[in-house]
């Protein structure tokens, strides 16, 4: 087997790499509410909600209270960082399983390869917002001379 191509494929644990929320101020709690995880994410209960549903985030219930765990809180933050850098839930879903050791055969590996093919899709979506934005900026800008014609 090439080793460079091994190298190229091999996981990177990096991406779950601080994932303290914020602040990582509520880091020690054994048992965080919703709308704990909501103020220190910057996430709204829907969100948390529709993560629950989605089953990437399972909170105990104490009668109609969510208690989320550590383990939660951690997923979470992991659940913020990939839709950040551009993946899909079950994207996440896989490279959480995969971190977690539940990974079965579909688990998704970070490799380096994945890396790129993220950054090449970032810079598409960045240079498709750049082109919107500076058509905004010309319409804006003619509808403002066409004001001041007036």
């Amino acid at each position: 087997m090439d080793e460079s191509h091994s190298a190229d494929n091999a996981m990177v644990p990096a991406w779950t790499a601080d994932y303290s929320g914020n602040n990582g101020i509520m880091a020690d709690k054994a048992a965080f509410t919703i709308g704990e995880l909501s103020r220190e994410f910057g996430v709204t209960l829907r969100a948390l909600r529709f993560y629950e549903n989605k089953g990437l985030i399972s909170p105990q219930r104490e009668g109609l209270n969510r208690l989320y765990s550590d383990g939660d809180r951690t997923r979470l933050a992991l659940i913020l960082k990939g839709k950040k850098l551009g993946f899909t839930l079950g994207e996440i879903r896989q490279m959480i399983a995969a971190e977690e050791g539940n990974a079965d055969d579909k688990a998704l590996t970070l490799s380096r390869e994945k890396c790129l093919e993220q950054i090449e899709m970032l810079e598409r979506q960045k240079a498709e917002i750049e082109e919107g934005l500076g058509e905004l900026r010309r319409i804006y800008a003619e509808l403002s001379g066409k004001l001041e014609a007036r």
